[in-house]
């Protein structure tokens, strides 16, 4: 038995075994469609901005 999933980009089913290596993407342009909505923060995970207090690689008295 198959277990078949809906690719996240373009919701074609996907059978989710080796013979589709870009699972649980149909293929690898959907797999950078995504990643590319990723990269342009398109998608991200809901929750509360980070804050560093302290951050020390935009301290300007930094020797980096």
């Amino acid at each position: 038995m198959s277990i078949s999933v809906n690719c996240p980009t373009c919701q074609t089913k996907v059978e989710w075994s080796e013979k589709s290596p870009a699972r649980p993407f149909c293929s690898e342009r959907c797999k950078l469609i995504d990643l590319g909505e990723w990269a342009n923060e398109e998608k991200s995970i809901p929750g509360e901005p980070v804050v560093i207090a302290n951050d020390d690689y935009n301290n300007e008295e930094s020797d980096y």
